[in-house]
């Protein structure tokens, strides 16, 4: 019996369980280390229609732990990259992207012409992005997963999913706490460390936006994006009816 790409899935899910993963379209916001590797799993999951978010290009030091970083795609675009791999993956993909940076006060814009996800991944770095983008799932009651901050941790078995308000140990989730609440978020999955950060000092002369005091390991971040993705693609399949809007 010959095999394609999907066999291995279908003795796992069945065509019932891969024609779910098929329909469902899921939002990838923000493709680093923890984004682009949970892009790519979901990819290779069977999930079928995609928004991939980002404005950064692929610079020489994203190579030690983003899928779509090499040198040969070192100042390409990060979206374009994306959109390649998983066209090699599964040209019956379909995937639109967005190069832009998704703030508060234009999220809505942005997404809105792109139809309501079934699932959103939210993999951005900065705290108050993460509030609007929790913002705008609360209130299209559209299901989140969040990562929450994976740099100078080296254990990825103290990767825990929690409710945001139930994290403990986590300054970065003690930051994210107090902007959730202010703002009105009602509830945030998310994906966080109990492992405590190692100190970095940072380098001396270096501008404050280099942030020289973070440093990550080759596969923390791509281990929680791969969880990540695990998580997203069980709850497609417990879907009765993925979302029926289609990319424009």
């Amino acid at each position: 019996m010959s095999e394609d790409s999907k066999s291995r899935l279908r003795r796992l899910l069945g065509d019932e369980g891969l024609s779910k993963l098929s329909a469902s379209y899921v939002a990838v916001i923000g493709l680093g280390g923890v984004g682009s590797a949970c892009a790519e799993a979901l990819v290779r999951g069977g999930v079928g229609r995609f928004l991939f978010v980002d404005k950064d290009r692929v610079e020489p030091s994203n190579i030690n732990r983003q899928v779509i970083a090499f040198i040969s795609t070192v100042g390409q675009r990060k979206v374009d990259v994306m959109r390649n791999m998983a066209a090699d993956i599964n040209p019956k993909a379909q995937v639109q992207v967005l190069d832009a940076f998704v703030l508060e006060e234009n999220i809505a814009e942005l997404l809105e012409p792109f139809g309501h996800p079934d699932y959103i991944v939210d993999a951005v770095d900065t705290l108050t992005a993460k509030a609007a983008i929790a913002q705008y799932a609360n209130s299209r009651e559209i299901p989140l997963i969040s990562s929450m901050g994976m740099a100078n941790r080296s254990d990825p078995t103290k990767l825990v999913f929690a409710d945001l308000f139930e994290t403990k140990g986590c300054p970065f989730c003690r930051e994210m706490r107090k902007i959730a609440r202010d703002r009105g978020v009602r509830n945030m999955q998310v994906l966080y460390s109990t492992e405590k950060p190692a100190k970095v000092k940072p380098q001396e002369g270096a501008p404050r936006r280099e942030r020289t005091e973070l440093g990550t390991h080759s596969y923390m971040p791509p281990i929680a994006g791969q969880m990540m993705a695990g998580y997203v693609i069980q709850e497609c399949i417990r879907t009765e009816s993925p979302n029926p809007c289609t990319l424009s």
